[in-house]
């Protein structure tokens, strides 16, 4: 009955999404890929909406379901058949009144199974399309018959390309021909954004950012921002790491192919807020610093967490607490491996949590990490308890799980504000909270 009332409610708002899209006809923005969707969602939208009127998808709504109740400007009713009613009302007044409607729409796709964004396609035509970087091993790869064919799921979003639209996509993946082929196949135009000097829009000369008067601690990151061979310097409050700076380096393309000038992309970008859960830097009890990542984990983030602990030099003590990375499938018990052997030269301290990192474990140990450095728990709820003994001055502790390891809960006991942590912290709502 659930699972027949949740198809009906899809359906009926996938309809009253499509009628909205061709009575509005908005601009569309697109943007999936494994790693760094929702960052890149809101880096564009902090680009476009200083002088355009823009709405992105609340926080990583990038479902079946999600992608309407953006679109309609409706919020999540979860398990309340009233607040889904009075959505579906929501929605017909929009179709049948005239409303002051978003003339951009920066919309998240995600594919946790096959079919998600090829489906999705079908009745969502879009003006840009971004493809973020896919891993070797991406995150769902569970639920797909090769890594290969989630790839293929995500270039499809190419095929909701509107005539003359353009692909923005991540030059240093070592699929570019590829996807750049499928686009100019479609009469699209492509852009590019990474690392290297191939890409259009790049950046180099990654450095912590150090607060004027207090060098205790970074506050951000600064970068230099070179579009179409136009540079600038940029500063980015909240988050650190090259990687999830990616985000803002994929927005600055999305600008550039609209229209914007460096002014008004750096404007944008230095009023960028990262989501909540991905490398968020969060001041911690007895003057720790906690990176936060920990609203989802799949191999190529862990890597890119890790190598953010090496921007920091002796005497600091880099602690690294990673969870299971789940929906790995058959690559799970390798890809574990490969991330003790990761951890191992990156961190001075390991923590694991999960039957599944028990192999991140014994991965480290057996590249020469010594065993009084690494702490396996079962839960993270006594891994947290354990952990605000264990800390000390000066420490720098990263904590990173997939979802449903709820490892936020150890940031919460290790924030120096921790009634704070609905306002910085992911699942902080009622539901979460229950489970």
């Amino acid at each position: 009955m659930k699972s027949f009332f949740k198809k009906t409610i899809v359906s009926i708002l996938r309809w009253e999404a499509s009628l909205v899209l061709k009575k509005y006809r908005p601009h569309i923005i697109a943007v999936t890929g494994s790693v760094g969707k929702t960052s890149t969602k809101d880096a564009i939208f902090a680009v476009l909406s200083p002088t355009e009127h823009v709405r992105k998808s609340d926080k990583s709504f990038n479902s079946e379901i999600g992608l309407p109740l953006t679109i309609l400007g409706v919020p999540n009713a979860w398990n309340n058949p009233l607040r889904w009613l009075q959505n579906i009302l929501d929605g017909l007044f929009i179709i049948l009144l005239p409303t002051h409607y978003p003339q951009w729409l920066v919309l998240e796709v995600g594919a946790d199974r096959p079919g998600n964004i090829s489906s999705l396609a079908r009745w969502l035509k879009v003006d840009v399309a971004v493809i973020t970087r896919l891993p070797e091993v991406p995150a769902h790869v569970e639920y797909f018959s090769s890594p290969e064919a989630v790839v293929e799921e995500k270039a499809s979003l190419i095929n909701a390309l509107k005539p003359g639209g353009t692909l923005v996509v991540y030059a240093d993946d070592a699929r570019l021909d590829m996807l750049t082929a499928k686009a100019l196949a479609k009469g699209a135009k492509v852009s590019t954004f990474g690392l290297t000097e191939q890409a259009n829009v790049r950046a180099t000369n990654f450095a912590l950012l150090e607060e004027s008067g207090n060098a205790t601690w970074p506050i951000g990151m600064t970068m230099d921002l070179s579009v179409e061979g136009v540079s600038a310097p940029v500063s980015i409050v909240g988050i650190i790491g090259s990687h999830p700076l990616l985000s803002a380096i994929a927005a600055s393309a999305v600008g550039n192919i609209l229209g914007k000038n460096m002014q008004e992309i750096v404007r944008g970008l230095e009023g960028y807020e990262a989501p909540k859960g991905r490398m968020r830097l969060i001041p911690g009890i007895k003057d720790t610093l906690v990176i936060d990542d920990t609203y989802n984990s799949s191999p190529a983030a862990v890597e890119a967490a890790l190598d953010v602990l090496k921007l920091f030099d002796a005497p600091v003590r880099t602690i690294a607490v990673l969870a299971d990375m789940l929906e790995l499938g058959k690559h799970s018990v390798e890809e574990h491996k490969k991330i003790g052997a990761y951890a191992a030269v990156r961190c001075d301290i390991l923590v694991t949590i999960g039957v599944r990192a028990r192999v991140i474990a014994e991965a480290a140990l057996d590249t020469g990490m010594s065993d009084a450095h690494i702490f396996q728990y079962e839960d993270a709820t006594k891994a947290a308890e354990e952990l605000q003994a264990f800390v000390q001055k000066g420490d720098v502790v990263l904590v990173k799980g997939s979802q449903s390891m709820r490892t936020e809960r150890i940031v919460e006991r290790l924030m120096a504000e921790p009634e704070r942590a609905n306002e910085l912290l992911v699942r902080q709502e009622t539901d979460w909270k229950k489970r």
